[in-house]
């Protein structure tokens, strides 16, 4: 069988509250008082995970498949991105093992979310619940996301062929 690692990693400012942009982490809209700023609808998750995808098959980078330039992404749902993920990565051959995802940041606090998130996210992967892993850790508030300006989020996964 052949295996591959992949990580990823994805930064996102909060938005400014008055443009009323939801928080949307691992596909689900989370309860905050703002949400990211990006081209898409900025799930810093989801974008992370995506990466740890496509550079574990060597298929490069969220931002080559889906430039912030192309005005046919602005607002998109990274969900459906991340089912455009999966259909390139089956058409190398490849299906996902298990996957591990952080969040970073001060709040909000996923623990109330965490199950949903992985009930929104595995059936996307191929996985039982179980192989999808979501955590968070802060930074002690050090740095952008201990001030509270943005998130940031890892991914880990593993995939295979054969």
């Amino acid at each position: 069988m052949d295996l591959r690692v992949g990580q990823g990693f994805d930064v996102h400012r909060f938005s400014d509250p008055a443009e009323g942009r939801p928080l949307m982490l691992m596909g689900c809209a989370i309860p905050h008082d703002r949400g990211l700023a990006g081209h898409s609808d900025a799930d810093v998750m989801l974008h992370a995970l995506m990466d740890a995808l496509l550079g574990a098959a060597g298929l490069g980078d969220i931002g080559q498949h889906f430039p912030d330039t192309d005005p046919a992404g602005k607002g998109a749902d990274s969900a459906q991105l991340l089912r455009k993920v999966m259909a390139k990565l089956a058409e190398h051959g490849w299906r996902v093992v298990n996957t591990d995802v952080c969040l970073i940041g001060e709040r909000p606090k996923i623990g109330p979310h965490r199950e949903l998130m992985r009930e929104r996210v595995a059936p996307l992967l191929g996985l039982p619940t179980e192989a999808l892993n979501v955590k968070a850790t802060t930074t002690e508030k050090l740095g952008f996301t201990g001030r509270g300006e943005g998130l940031a989020a890892q991914a880990v996964v593993l995939i295979a062929r054969g």
